[in-house]
């Protein structure tokens, strides 16, 4: 018997995904325009410092981003797990109640295939 189509669980999409792209952007033109000052002058100034800075931050806030929006598909995925066991449980508790007239009659629990690793 096939399994019935399940409505697709939410996952954090585009717009995180924009943003993570877009701090990556940043962080990448910030670290290349930090080498091209170091490569063209002898001394740092104050240009460098302020491209270091943006380097750094951009970088952290892209990584930051990146691990939150990994965080939340995984939270997303889970959740929708969740759901489905608690469905599968309350569908089981009440197939078994209208089995408990006659014995051994309990539905099984649905259980997934063991996965290879």
């Amino acid at each position: 018997m096939a399994q019935p189509s399940r409505r697709v669980p939410y996952r954090p999409g585009a717009v995180s995904i924009f943003f993570v792209v877009k701090a990556g952007i940043f962080a990448l033109a910030c670290w290349a325009w930090l080498l091209v000052l170091v490569f063209d002058a002898d001394e740092a100034t104050a240009v460098h410092v302020l491209a270091a800075s943006g380097a750094i931050t951009t970088t952290l806030v892209g990584v930051v981003l990146g691990v939150r929006l990994a965080l939340q598909r995984n939270a997303a995925v889970r959740h929708a797990e969740l759901r489905r066991l608690l469905a599968d449980i309350s569908w089981n508790a009440f197939a078994a109640a209208g089995n408990a007239a006659s014995e051994a009659k309990v539905v099984p629990f649905p259980t997934l295939p063991p996965e290879d690793r």
